[in-house]
């Protein structure tokens, strides 16, 4: 089992910038990648980002590519999503997701969230 819990969202104006924060516990050992997703009311959830846990390549959506950065430190195993230049179209809520080693999935554990809110 892998637990997780983000951190770091809030209300922000359009053009500014937070860090989400997501700290994994328990077999994180067996954690291959790790994603970044967002819902905003109304909508499915999409992707955001990922990295690969252990040579640290990433991926983003087009949406964000080039305003937001993924990042991770795995002595602390905490993956991290640092998001500049927001703007209103971001506010959602944000999930980090892990995948492990030995499943079908990939991704096999999420978090609970955090709100982020872009105002115009």
């Amino acid at each position: 089992q892998v637990q997780l819990v983000e951190s770091g969202g809030g209300l922000v104006q359009a053009g500014g910038s937070l860090r989400l924060s997501c700290a994994a516990s328990g077999r994180t050992v067996s954690i291959t990648d790790m994603g970044w997703f967002r819902q905003a009311p109304g909508k499915e959830r999409e992707f955001v980002s990922r990295i690969t846990w252990r040579r640290g390549d990433t991926y983003y959506a087009d949406s964000v590519k080039g305003r937001f950065t993924v990042s991770r430190d795995n002595a602390k195993n905490t993956v991290y999503l640092q998001m500049n230049s927001l703007k209103p179209e971001d506010t959602a809520v944000y999930y980090c997701a892990a995948g492990v080693r030995g499943t079908n999935n990939l991704y096999d554990y999420w978090g609970q969230g955090t709100q982020v809110t872009v105002s115009s």
